[in-house]
């Protein structure tokens, strides 16, 4: 199979109107959920842990808390599942997986602000 064709298909698919998704921002997902006939829109917030891939492959990580238990989903950023992305805060982090938030909770667990 020709690659341009494989190339050409993928960027079609791909969506054009996405924010600046990098690790230690938080964020909200709003998800698409199909439950039997009904459709609607349900809101996950969290600090971005992990930004991963590239194209149509790329998928990013998102970290909560909900009553005290972590809850972490990963996204494909060019799902037609996902509704819409909002950056709500950019964190400042000096590294690119921010795994060691999983050991953390309460005021250890913040991420500085980018002003």
């Amino acid at each position: 199979m020709n690659l341009n064709l494989v190339r050409e298909i993928t960027t079609e698919q791909m969506k054009n109107d996405l924010p600046d998704l990098r690790p230690g921002s938080t964020v909200r997902v709003d998800v698409k959920i199909k439950e039997g006939d009904k459709s609607r829109i349900q809101a996950f917030e969290g600090v971005i842990i992990r930004v991963q891939g590239s194209g149509i492959g790329r998928t990013f990580t998102v970290r909560k808390l909900s009553n005290g238990v972590g809850v972490e989903r990963t996204f494909p950023i060019h799902s037609p599942l996902i509704d819409q992305i909002h950056v709500l805060r950019i964190g400042k982090v000096r590294r690119a997986r921010l795994y060691y938030l999983r050991g953390r909770a309460g005021k250890s667990a913040r991420i500085k602000e980018v002003r």
